[in-house]
C-alpha cells in the first residue's frame, strides 16, 4: 500500500509514469448528524471522520498496484 501524499508529494506509477489517475480503496469510520424532515426524508448536515485507512492504490492506466511510489511534486 502506498502512503498518502502530503502537500509536497504526489503519487507516481513507476510502471507507466502515470501521475494523475489512481483507483483508491479506503475505509472510513464516521459519525454523522442526520436531520429528518416531517415527511421522513433526511439530510446529512455534519460528518466527523473518526478514522480512515487506505487499503490499496492502483494505477488507472496500467492497473498495477505494486508500482505506486511517492515523489516530490517538483520532481514529477
Amino acid at each position: 500500500m502506498a502512503p498518502l501524499p502530503d502537500a509536497t508529494q504526489r503519487w507516481r506509477c513507476a510502471g507507466c509514469g502515470n501521475l494523475t489517475r489512481f483507483d483508491v480503496t479506503r475505509s472510513r469510520r464516521t459519525t454523522e448528524y442526520w436531520h429528518f424532515d416531517l415527511a421522513g426524508e433526511h439530510q446529512v448536515e455534519q460528518t466527523d471522520v473518526l478514522g480512515e485507512s487506505v487499503e490499496s492504490v492502483k494505477c488507472r492506466w496500467c492497473g498495477r498496484d505494486d508500482a505506486i511510489e511517492l515523489v516530490a511534486r517538483t520532481d514529477a
